[in-house]
Parts: C-alpha cells; sequence; structure tokens
C-alpha cells in the first residue's frame, strides 16, 4: 500500500498497523482532513464483558476521538437477538432480553475507561483532543430494530438485496461449502447489519463504518444499501484478523478469553497476559495496543536476549494501565517481581478465598487447582500433578491425591501451575 495520507487518523491506521482495507482511501482520507468524520464500530452482546480480541477495534475508536472525530459504540441489543453467522461453523446460542441488557451493562464498563463520552469524565491521556464536536455515543440498535414491521422491512429493505450476492460472501459460503446449517435467522443478520449503517448516517451523519477483516460483506452492504436509499456516500475500514507470531487468535490463552472487565479477569492476570507476550510479537503489539511513539515501540522491539523483558513489562504496563489505571498495572508488576524474582507470595495474586465449611474435614488439592481457575478441570489437574507442573507454596506437587485441612489453610498457600500462573488460597474466616 503505497497511499501517502493527509489525515491524522489515517496516518495512524497505516503508521501503527490497524488498516486491512478501505473501500476508497483517497475519498475517506479528504473527508477526515476536512472536518470531524462520525464512525462506529459495533459489538454484540454475547458476553458480560469485550475480549482483548476486540482491543484492537478499541483502540481504533480511540484513536479516531484523540484525533479530532466523533466515535459511536453500537450496542448490538437488536442484532444479538439474531447472532451473527460471520465464519461460524453453528449457529449461535440465542439469549433473551435480560440477559442482552446485563450484558451490554457490563461491556460499558470497558468503554468509558478508552473513550470520552458526554457523561463522563474525558480520558486522561486525550483530554485535548475532546470537544463538544466528537464527543463519544453509545447507541443501542434495538432502538430502531425491536420496533421495525416485518412486511414494511421487507418490502423497503430487502428489496435492495440479492441473494445471489449473499450467498456469495465467504463468511457465508465457507459455512455452506462445509455443509453446515445456515438458518434464515442468520442469514437476516447482513441485512439487519446494513441497516444499522443506514439508520446512523441518517440520524447521526455516520460516514464510516470500522471493524475486523472478516466484516468487510457486512460493511459493504451497509455502504451499498446507504447509497441506494439516500443517494450517500458512506466508507468502510477494516482491520487485520490479528494472530500471534505461533498462529494463535489474539485474546485465548490456556485459561481461556483474556477478559477486560476486572470481575471477570483480575488486572494481576490481565497484567501477566501481555507479559507472556512473545519475543517476535512485542514490537507489534506496542504499536497496536498502547500510544507510546513508534520510534520507542520500535526501539524496545528490537531488543534481544533477557533485555527484551524488560520491553515486555513496558508493554504489560501500558496497556493494564489503559484498562485498569496506573494502580493496577503497578500492583500487577509488583506482585510479578515478588513472585518471580524473589520467590514470594505477592499481593495482588488470583485470591480463592475458603470458608471454614467449604474445607470441613480437609479438600482435595485437586479441587482446589481447579477452583482457583488455574485449570479447567480435575482431569486437567491431575495432569498437570503428573506431569510435574504443579507446584505448592514454590514446592514440587507431586501427590493427587492430597488433602488439605483448616490448620494447613491457617495462612495462605500459594498454588502455582506451570512458571507463570498462580493463586492464593486462604481462609476468609
Amino acid at each position: 500500500m503505497t497511499y501517502h495520507p493527509k489525515s491524522d487518523f489515517m496516518r495512524v491506521m497505516m503508521e501503527r498497523g490497524y488498516l486491512a482495507d478501505c473501500t476508497d482511501y483517497q475519498a475517506l482520507d479528504d473527508k477526515l482532513s476536512h472536518g470531524v468524520v462520525t464512525a462506529y464500530i459495533g459489538y454484540d452482546a454475547t458476553a458480560q464483558s469485550l475480549h482483548v480480541g476486540h482491543l484492537l477495534n478499541i483502540m481504533m475508536l480511540r484513536w479516531l476521538q484523540k484525533t479530532g472525530h466523533r466515535p459511536i459504540t453500537l450496542m448490538g441489543g437488536g442484532t444479538t437477538k439474531v447472532g451473527d453467522p460471520s465464519f461460524r461453523s453453528d449457529e449461535r446460542p440465542l439469549l433473551g432480553p435480560e440477559q442482552i441488557d446485563a450484558n451490554i451493562a457490563g461491556m460499558k464498563q470497558v468503554f468509558a475507561k478508552y473513550l470520552s463520552y458526554g457523561d463522563a469524565p474525558t480520558m486522561p491521556s486525550s483530554s485535548e483532543a475532546v470537544g463538544p464536536d466528537n464527543v463519544a455515543l453509545m447507541l443501542n440498535n434495538a432502538e430502531w430494530l425491536d420496533d421495525l414491521n416485518y412486511l414494511d422491512f421487507l418490502r423497503d429493505i430487502g428489496r435492495h438485496f440479492s441473494v445471489n450476492r449473499m450467498l456469495s460472501f465467504e463468511s457465508v459460503k465457507s459455512r455452506l461449502d462445509r455443509e453446515q446449517s445456515l438458518s434464515f435467522l442468520e442469514f437476516n443478520y447482513m441485512i439487519l447489519q446494513a441497516y444499522d449503517f443506514l439508520e446512523l448516517n441518517r440520524r447521526y451523519g455516520c460516514l464510516l463504518q470500522m471493524g475486523g477483516s472478516d466484516q468487510w460483506g457486512n460493511i459493504v452492504n451497509g455502504i451499498d444499501l446507504t447509497r441506494r436509499v439516500l443517494d450517500h456516500e458512506i466508507y468502510g475500514l477494516t482491520s487485520p484478523l490479528l494472530t500471534t507470531s505461533d498462529g494463535k487468535k489474539m485474546g485465548k490463552s490456556q485459561g481461556g478469553a483474556m477478559w477486560l472487565n476486572a470481575d471477570m479477569l483480575s488486572p494481576y492476570e490481565f497484567w501477566q497476559f501481555w507479559r507472556n507476550t512473545t519475543d517476535a510479537d512485542v514490537g507489534r503489539f506496542l504499536k497496536l495496543y498502547t500510544e507510546l511513539p513508534l520510534e520507542e515501540c520500535a526501539r524496545l522491539g528490537a531488543l534481544a536476549g533477557s533485555e527484551i523483558n524488560e520491553a515486555k513489562i513496558v508493554l504489560a504496563n501500558e496497556v493494564t494501565t489503559l484498562c485498569h489505571g496506573s494502580e493496577a498495572a503497578a500492583a500487577a508488576e509488583a506482585t510479578a517481581r515478588e513472585v518471580f524474582e524473589k520467590g514470594g507470595v505477592g499481593d495482588d495474586l488470583p485470591t480463592l478465598e475458603l470458608t471454614s465449611e467449604e474445607v470441613g474435614d480437609g479438600i482435595s488439592v485437586i479441587q482446589l487447582i481447579v477452583r482457583s481457575g488455574l485449570v479447567k478441570s480435575g482431569k486437567e489437574a491431575k495432569r498437570l500433578i503428573a506431569e510435574n507442573g504443579a507446584r505448592l507454596d514454590d514446592a514440587p506437587l507431586t501427590d493427587a491425591g492430597l488433602m488439605l485441612d483448616r490448620g494447613a489453610l491457617a495462612s495462605p498457600i500459594k498454588l502455582s501451575a506451570g512458571k507463570k500462573r498462580h493463586a492464593l488460597i486462604k481462609l476468609s474466616d
């Protein structure tokens, strides 16, 4: 890509590695150069927290606001009732309205840390870039989707969609090629998402939809529909679907999803996830997930040997500060140094508190390993012990039948899975 952008936002997108594709680089860049552009990303409410896989697009919205433009976070209160079939092998489980509302409430906690909304304090590191024209909006597509009249919608919107074209989209084709069922409900999803873009353009003058590259077909649908119905020119921009250098999907770990809400994943575990970044990914992740200058990202990413570990700590601190605050980042680093460098326990480790009743006459170490979140099942816990990967207070744990009574838990104990994952177990009474 040899295009040289004029606008700050497009320059940041290209220089830092956020940009995969754009429907019209030059026209969008011109719009960004000559006034405030409103852009949105949609988030279906399928869980009570966003995870690290969403962080790339959240950072894109943050940079959009920092460079003077207006971000919209669109909550999928309506579309979640259908479920995005893109590149899935099966249908999403359908959620009820109460669960969807609870999920949206949980997701809102994250956005307030990265974007400045009208009723919230400005972003600490970029308040100077937020004015009345680019305060972020949080909207819910249930506002216009819930009350649609089906016949009117079919006549006014459905007639603009070619089934032949919809079947040609990779996200649909891959499902059909594997002869996996695609319900009519799911097939409607792309029409509803296209309608979102039309409504956001009509109501808020939104000119740009952003998303991961797997959303390209849905984004193009919205652009085409808006052009047909309103005769307005709007744009799409996608980010790469990120994998780590070893090919794993970003945001997944042995323990499951890396959630952004502190009540679902402790700030220490979040910090540790970034500290464990592979050497080859450090420079790239610094560009994408922090706001450090590009020269500093390049310098840190080029460090070799043991020095790269300090770069990983910088990465972990910067990302954790954005998501959980500077105090949480400092506490996580202090705990990590205490645990790894001094062999101590650390104050910020994930902690399982047990009542005396729960312990009773004794509780198995297998149960403690599972309940502390170090593994997902008793079978995994037994395998961990058999393969010499479990430790109790830094000593090898070899007895899978070990029972611990209240005396053994009178002071906190530390359980470890491998060298990097630890948890404290203590009595709460």
